[in-house]
């Protein structure tokens, strides 16, 4: 088989061309002398700097006379003061350990005073219903309350006829006045003439893919024959690097860290009973029932007639319409034209802009007084000159 693709046959390599670089321009000083000046070499002004004066005391030598007195002020202050031990306030220990065995009474057994178990009394309201002796006369606060009123007469609109117009409607659409079609040819059919196939015709045995692509006739695959296995000559030797090299060394036995276990053997069988037990028997107890009251309401006997007491006694009333409240959409109409006068435009006063004095190299108004070591100015407000009478 041919290793020729379609792309290596179409493809056609090209000649890459390299991209224009940019050239910068050469750089060209400017002429004439270039201000160095910044607004804080202008405004700063220098001052004398003074050494600064060392704060620690100057070293003094000590002459040494005589022997050193080694005593130092705390040995030759303190004294020692004659403390008494003061006495203990913790009272005598009252404990007296038992004769009997488990003779002692327990906290809990002093402590505890068993009471009775009562049932708790239930917060529940009783569902008894109480029935009034007298029978019910279905008045309410409303009907008792309420006056009736009279409906406001509505007064009847009389609906416009409706009045057709003298002018006939022009059915021109903004589309229809300013577009202007253009004359042109009428569009073609793309597709393909329909050829129609009979059916009785045979169908021929060739296709795009049986015409393009030929059988082309493969060499049979050739079988690879394995060699045949020759045992090497000689002996296999077994020894490996580790059984050669190991020396074997004789280690003890390591012997556990763990406490020999002292395990007393008892002959008598082992008594299981403690204090708990012999003071607090098991008592018999068992479930209490459910109270359950019995009903007061007798339940009915003879046959529900399908009358309620509200369709007995429901009295139907006329609904009367709600009054809108809604103010009538009339547009406010003045004859006076609108004057666009305001309580600003009226009140308003425009304030004169001042200026920050920090602004100017002597301000004005102002007098220089002292520079601080730091170069801060420091200026006093003139006081206005009071005119004599």
């Amino acid at each position: 088989m041919e290793g020729i693709t379609t792309f290596k046959s179409d493809y056609r390599p090209y000649e890459i061309d390299k991209q224009p670089r940019h050239a910068p321009e050469e750089y060209k000083p400017k002429q004439g002398v270039i201000d160095l000046g910044t607004t804080y070499k202008r405004d700063f002004n220098s001052y004398k700097v003074h050494p600064v004066v060392i704060v620690r005391p100057l070293e003094r030598q000590q002459v040494k006379k005589g022997k050193l007195d080694t005593v130092p002020t705390y040995k030759d202050d303190y004294r020692a003061w004659d403390i008494q031990k003061s006495e203990l306030y913790k009272p005598q220990q009252t404990y007296y350990p038992p004769t009997v065995r488990f003779g002692n009474s327990t906290t809990f057994q002093d402590d505890y005073v068993p009471r009775e178990i009562k049932p708790r009394q239930s917060c529940k309201p009783s569902p008894a219903v109480e029935r009034s002796t007298i029978p019910f006369s279905g008045n309410t606060s409303h009907r008792l309350d309420y006056v009736p009123h009279r409906p406001e007469f509505k007064l009847a609109r009389p609906k416009d006829s409706y009045k057709p117009p003298d002018q006939p409607l022009e059915d021109l659409t903004t589309h229809r006045c300013d577009f202007q079609g253009l004359v042109g040819e009428m569009a073609k059919i793309c597709r393909p003439a329909h050829t129609r196939v009979a059916q009785g015709a045979p169908f021929e045995g060739s296709t795009e893919f049986r015409d393009s692509f030929q059988e082309w006739a493969l060499p049979a695959p050739q079988v690879h024959k394995a060699l045949e296995y020759v045992p090497p000559a000689g002996t296999m030797q077994l020894e490996s690097t580790t059984h050669l090299d190991y020396v074997p060394h004789q280690a003890t036995r390591v012997l556990p860290i763990r406490p020999a276990s002292r395990r007393r053997n008892h002959n008598f069988p082992f008594q299981g009973k403690s204090t708990t037990k012999q003071d607090f028997p098991a008592w018999e107890s068992c479930r209490q029932g459910l109270i359950k009251q019995e009903p007061q309401i007798p339940s009915p006997s003879g046959k529900f007639d399908g009358l309620s007491t509200f369709r007995s006694h429901y009295v139907s009333h006329e609904l009367i319409p709600t009054k809108s409240c809604k103010p009538a959409d009339a547009p406010l109409k003045r004859s006076l034209p609108f004057d666009d006068v305001t309580t600003y435009s009226l009140e308003y006063m425009p304030k004169k802009l001042e200026t920050c004095p920090a602004s100017y190299p002597s301000p004005p108004g102002y007098l220089f007084e002292t520079t601080n070591s730091r170069g801060h100015k420091f200026f006093r407000k003139i006081a206005p000159a009071v005119k004599a009478f």
